[in-house]
Formats: structure tokens, sequence, C-alpha cells
């Protein structure tokens, strides 16, 4: 028992692959769908029938039937059939594969296995062939058609080119396989042999697949019909008669066609038309045919092309033939030519300095090539050539006329003649000016003017424009006259660029002068700037900061400049902006933070777009200009402090005498051991009845003067007897004998010398009378001197107090 279980599940493996069984049946197994070929999103039901006898393994136990689309488990019915079988039914209700396979499974050692499959398709009927056309090559006379397929069916099809030799829709013929495409392809080529030229064929296609038949529209045609020529030859061309615009050529039909009547057309054009011309109804199987209306001196270009001339509305054009080239002959040039001028004195010789310009003739009017131009004092007449002023191949000249002249005369010439002179009037622009222009782009490459008409009448108008660049030039072609003195608008189309700015003048032209122009300027497009201004730093503060930039250069500009943007930011991302009018060239930021990193840029913008300059980073100061100024100078104020204080570190002594003299203390001194030689006892007891000072004076001489003198009055010049010698101060250095410090007297002190010269002035005196008395009397000076310490210390009252 052991052994067969083992060997179960090998078994159970080539049971299974005995089972596997294309076409849907299995050794035990049926599966029955009910269509292979489905619509898609169509519903689908299938059956499972197990045949338990035919199953070896599952002769006994229940038998359990699931389904798999694919790989998709899908839920069916199970029920019991009859003879024993098991049947799953099952029904998909929209069938959303284009192909797919389904599984019948049964349960057997508890996996499930695949006994059953069933293939199922499903796509659309097949789609109608769409314009069907056929053309037989003269070459091989193999009919080759081509179709369109339609929507893919996803189904197999088979498409099929059938034709039939009867006259159409009266009594068909059977109908044959003319041929059958290859690798997928729309058009196939029927032999000769099932053709019939000359007659009558039909012609369809079939397209056929599980779920249906689809046929294209019948074509009734002969071969011949739709047979496509080879194109005709142009042999000659030639002008007739000689001075007319009418030519005539000969042509030739391609081989094999000789026995054909044809129809042919021919066309042609000049190197300035913007098309070509047509002439159509020429028959015959070869030929001349005529034209006329061709332009003198001009090159042309000619093909030609035929068709059956009974051929149907099927029937296919040759190809054009070679192109061949044929000029016309010229003949002189005819019209006027449109002029324009400007004028100015030329110094004090009495002439005229003219630049005249004028427009080149059309190709229908200059009659062949232009060789040059000739102006002249005045008109050409029979005998008598007037003088010449400029002979010139270009389209402008610069000359002297007398200042006297107001008429000039234009003609163009070529190989045939030369033409009328068009008569140019020297008008003098002292006209009316018009009252507004305005431009405004037509296209990539045009402008539409516009202006106001005047009130007085107009004969015409001439319109210049230059373009703005930074070197200044000139364009002596940019300029146009309108014909029109009723014209409001014109449009400018030559030399106009994109991205490009004109300055735009026009001038009225008025009976007998020339009006004031006036000016605009205009893009005909407009674009985002080529690059941006370059920012420069101009000054910076602790909170503003003042950027400048040179303006764009006009070329980059490519429009009008609207505004410039600036934007700055600092470390902390906090952005700001500020919009600049575009006729500034500088800006100050202001409101930014100390000592702070700031990046800033500039945009500078037009109508179209704006363009982002490089990037500037700055740094604002930590104090604005005036306040570093103060703080230089308050620290060249402490530095000098301190040199001082230094300074008088160093010198301190010298310092102290000069700032602070040294002031001797009377009481510490040594004057009380000063004596005179007698000091009388009243006076002492005067001096003690003072306030006491800071100075103690032990002895004191007191000298007098004659009665009935007042102290500072000289007396009258009287004979005076010589006042008595006044004691000397002694000073009192021990028990030997007394030195002799200074002696008081008329003419000061003598002795030592203590005071600067000029002398001291008088001391007052001490015992004056009350009725005035004097120290001038004696010549004492009325108070010490402020520098003489001593002296200070010794000072004493009025005459008064001592009387007292």
């Amino acid at each position: 028992m052991a052994r067969r279980g083992a060997g179960t599940p090998f078994l159970l493996q080539l049971s299974l692959l005995l089972l596997l069984h294309l076409g849907g049946t299995l050794g035990c197994a049926l599966v029955a769908v009910g269509s292979p070929t489905v619509p898609l999103g169509s519903a689908v039901t299938a059956s499972c029938t197990i045949q338990r006898e035919l199953c070896r393994g599952l002769e006994q136990g229940k038998v359990r039937i699931s389904w798999m689309l694919d790989n998709k488990l899908v839920a069916g019915s199970q029920r019991q059939g009859p003879g024993g079988t098991e049947v799953s039914n099952l029904t998909l209700p929209r069938f959303n594969y284009t192909q797919a396979r389904l599984w019948c499974c049964v349960e057997w050692n508890g996996t499930k296995q695949r006994v059953g499959m069933a293939e199922i398709r499903a796509g659309y009927p097949p789609a109608k062939p769409l314009n069907l056309s056929c053309v037989l090559s003269l070459g091989d006379y193999g009919l080759t058609c081509q179709w369109e397929q339609g929507t893919d069916s996803h189904l197999p099809t088979r498409v099929v080119l059938k034709c039939a030799g009867s006259a159409c829709r009266r009594s068909r013929a059977p109908a044959v396989t003319g041929c059958t495409p290859q690798g997928g392809h729309s058009h196939c080529t029927v032999p000769r042999r099932l053709l019939q030229l000359y007659r009558q064929m039909e012609i369809w296609v079939s397209a056929t697949n599980a779920l249906g038949t689809a046929e294209s529209e019948h074509l009734c045609i002969d071969p011949m019909d739709v047979a496509k020529l080879d194109p005709p030859t142009l042999q000659s061309i030639q002008s007739i008669p000689f001075q007319t615009d009418c030519i005539a050529l000969a042509w030739d039909v391609a081989r094999g066609t000789e026995h054909m009547e044809l129809q042919c057309e021919l066309r042609y054009r000049a190197p300035e038309d913007p098309a070509w011309a047509l002439v159509t109804g020429i028959t015959g199987r070869a030929g001349t045919a005529q034209r006329c209306g061709f332009l003198f001196g001009t090159q042309y270009r000619f093909q030609m092309r035929c068709q059956r001339s009974s051929a149907s509305a099927l029937a296919y054009w040759s190809e054009w033939s070679r192109v061949r080239n044929y000029t016309t002959h010229e003949k002189a040039p005819t019209g006027k030519l449109d002029a324009w001028w400007g004028a100015q004195p030329a110094g004090a010789g009495g002439r005229l300095e003219v630049q005249l310009r004028w427009k080149a003739p059309r190709q229908r009017e200059a009659n062949g090539r232009v060789l040059g131009y000739r102006v002249t004092l005045g008109p050409r007449r029979r005998g008598r050539d007037p003088p010449t002023v400029c002979n010139t191949t270009h389209t402008q000249c610069n000359f002297s006329v007398p200042a006297r002249t107001r008429r000039v005369y234009l003609s163009a010439y070529n190989a045939a003649g030369e033409s009328a002179p068009t008569e140019v009037v020297l008008l003098e622009g002292k006209g009316q000016p018009l009252a507004g222009l305005r431009a405004v782009p037509g296209s990539e490459r045009s402008l539409w003017v516009h202006w106001e008409a005047p009130l007085a009448p107009v004969i015409a108008y001439v319109l210049e424009w230059q373009r703005v660049t930074a070197e200044p030039g000139h364009c002596s072609e940019c300029w146009q006259m309108e014909h029109d003195g009723a014209a409001t608008t014109a449009l400018i189309q030559d030399g106009i660029e994109p991205f490009q700015q004109y300055n735009i003048s026009l001038y009225p032209l008025y009976e007998g002068t020339v009006g004031v122009p006036v000016h605009t300027t205009a893009y005909s497009q407009q674009k985002a700037p080529s690059h941006a201004p370059k920012l420069h730093l101009r000054r910076i503060r602790k909170s503003e900061a003042e950027l400048c930039w040179e303006p764009l250069p006009v070329e980059m500009q490519n429009g009008f400049i609207t505004s410039y943007t600036i934007f700055w930011a600092n470390s902390i991302a906090d952005v700001a902006s500020a919009t600049v009018n575009p006729s500034l060239s500088s800006f100050v930021i202001r409101g930014l933070k100390p000592s702070t990193l700031y990046k800033v840029h500039i945009m500078a913008s037009t109508a179209a777009g704006g363009t982002n300059g490089t990037s500037l980073t700055l740094v604002t100061t930590v104090l604005d200009d005036t306040e570093i100024q103060f703080l230089f100078l308050i620290l060249g104020l402490i530095f000098v402090l301190l040199m001082v204080l230094l300074i008088c570190f160093q010198k301190n002594e010298r310092m102290k005498e000069q700032l602070w003299p040294s002031v001797p203390d009377p009481a510490n001194s040594s004057l009380g051991k000063w004596v005179p030689a007698a000091v009388p006892q009243e006076l002492l007891q005067v001096l003690a009845a003072r306030e006491p000072g800071p100075a103690a004076i032990s002895t004191v001489t007191v000298l007098e003067g004659e009665p009935g003198k007042q102290p500072g009055k000289e007396p009258p010049a009287l004979p005076v007897a010589p006042p008595a010698l006044p004691r000397p101060y002694v000073r009192q250095e021990g028990p030997g004998e007394p030195v002799q410090y200074a002696r008081v007297g008329a003419a000061g002190y003598r002795g030592q010398r203590l005071l600067p010269e000029p002398g001291p002035r008088f001391y007052e005196n001490l015992r004056g009378r009350g009725d005035g008395g004097g120290a001038g009397d004696w010549g004492f000076p009325e108070e010490p001197p402020a520098t003489f310490p001593l002296l200070q210390g010794l000072r004493i009252g009025g005459a008064e107090e001592l009387h007292e």
C-alpha cells in the first residue's frame, strides 16, 4: 500500500500528459462551446462533461469541476449527467478578449488538473473596403488596383480582388479572382490575360472572415480609360511675330500613344509669379500651340501633360513633361518711376545737393533686364540731349544742381531702348503735417501703418522706415509711395524682420509742397529680451543699497521694454521685489537689515515675456557713513586724550609745574623765625585782633609816610625830606648773628629777587589817617602781586582798622 501511494503522483502526471489533445476533447473530458468565434463583447457558453469510467483515479469519490479562462479562475455550475457523468456549464456574459483559451479542470488529490480545453476568438465582421481605384500600365498592360482596408476585425480575413467581364448591372458574368494582395497590403495587379481592353469590366474587392463578408463599391470601367500615358515632349518655343506678346510651341506625344486621340494641358510660370498659369483645350496627336499675353524680356518655365480624349472621369493624366525654359524678347521700359528725394543747400556756392531715390520698375513695366538709370536736367527731345547729372545702375544717386533747379528727369533703359522720362519736382517741405500716426504688426515680417487724413487734399504719401540699431545706418530702399491720396492705411513688407525696432516716418505730398513728417516706432513681433542688464552697486548703507545698470542695446531688447523688476533675497529666503519704470537706470532698495548678505537680480520685461539677469551679491554695512565718521571722531578724541595722559605720566614733574604750580604754604613756612631789629608791641596787639590767616607772622615793621597825604595820589612838586630808612627783615637762624632777608623800600624789595620784571606794585599804607592818606606818598604798591606768596601772607587791612 505504501509503494502504491508513493507511485500515485507519477502516474497522475503521466495520465495528464496522455489526456492533452488539441481540439478541446481529452480522454475523459469533453469541452464544448457555443461558437469558437464570436463577436467581441458578446456572451460565450461552454460545457464540460466528465466520464468517470474513462478517468482512472476518479472512479470513486465526488468529482469537482472548475473553469479557468487563460489563467483566471471563473465560476460555473455543476450537475450530474446521464450515464454517471458529471457536467459543468459556464456562461461568460461579455467576452472581451480577441483570443483566449478556456480550460476545464478537476480536483485530483487536492490539486486542480486541466483535463479539457477550447480556444475562443472574438472580433468584428470585416470592414467595407473604401476608395477603390485602378490604373492601367501601358508597359505590360497590367491593371493595378488599390484600396483602403478599413478598421481591423481582429480575425483572420481573406481579401481578394474580383472582376467580371460583362456590361455593368445588365447581365453579370461569373466573377473571377483577379488577384490576391500579399503580406497584408491593400493593392494588387490583375494580369493582362484576365482583362478585356476597350470593353467595360466590373471590378470590386471582397473581404471575408468567420463573422461575415464585405465588398467595396463596384467599378465599371474600360481598362484603357484608366491607362496612364507617358508625358509628351516639348520640342521648341519661339515668339511670333516679333515685338508681340505671343509665343508658339511645338510638342510630340510619347511612344506607344501615337494612335490615340489625346487632350493636353500647358502650364507656364515666371519666377515672380505666385502660381502656374494653365492653358487647356489642346487636342490632337501632336502639333503646335499658340498663346499670348506674355511679358517682354521675361524667362518662363513651360510644362505639358496629356490623357485620352474619350476617357471617363476616372481617367488619369500623364505626368508633367520636363521643364523647358524660354525668355521672351525685350522691349523698351514703360510706365513712370516712383521717386523720392531730399535736398539741401551746398554752402555758399549757390548749389543744391540732391539725394534722389527711386523704385525699380516692375517686370511688367521693365520689359526686360534694366541696364541702368539716367537723371537729366531736362526732357529728351529730338536732336537735343539735356545735361546728364547721374547715370547709374543703382536705385539712388547724389548730385549737385544749381540752387534754382526745381525739376529733374529720371528714365530707365534696357537693351531695347529707354523709357519716357519721369518728371521729379523738388518741392519744399512746408506743408501741413498729419494729425496722428501708429503702426501695428501685420505678420512676422510686415507692419500695418494707420494715419489720419489731413484736411487739405493729398496727392500721395511717402512712407519711410529705418531699422533702429546701436550704430547709425541708412537703408536707401526702405521707403514706398502710396499713390492713393484718400488712403489712411498702408502695409510695409520690404525688409521687415521680427524682434527688430523700426522708426517709421510718413510724408504727405500736397500740390506744390511736401508736408512735415510724423514719426512712430513699431515691432512686427516681440519676444523676451535676449539678455537682462548687468547690475552694478553704486553705494550701500546699513539699510539701503543703490543699484544702477546700463540700458539694453536696442538689438537685444526684442520688443518695447515695459518694466524692470528688481528682486532681492537674504539668506533666510525673504524675497522681495520692486517694479521700475523702463526710463530709469537706477534704483534704491530700502528697508534692508544691517550686516546682512543679499542676492539681487534684475528682470527686463517686454509684452511677450521677461529675462532674468545674473545675480549680484551684496552685504549691508553695520553703520552708516555719518555714524562711521562720528565713531572715528570719538575714537580720535579718545586717542588724543590717552596720548595726553600718557605724556602727563611720562613728564610728571614738568607738567605739574606748568599746570599746577607749587605755591608755598605760609603756615608751614619759616616766616615765624623772621624777626625785625625792633618791633613795637602795640602793632602785635593789633595784628592779634584780626582774623587768623593761613600764615603766622611774628614780626612786622610798619612804615609811615608824611602826614596829610592820601594813598595813591601824588603830592604837588614840593621839596620833600628823604624818608626814613626802613628796617630790614632778618631771619633769626640761631643764637648767632641775624641774617638779612629783604628790605622794603620805596623802590620795592631789595636783596633776594622773588618777582619777575617789571617791578611789583606798591603796598597800601597800613597806618594812614582817616583823611585819605595814601601809599603813593611812599611809593609802595597798593596790592601785593598774586605770584608773590610771601607778600600775600603779609597783606594787612586798611589804615582805618589799624588806627582803631
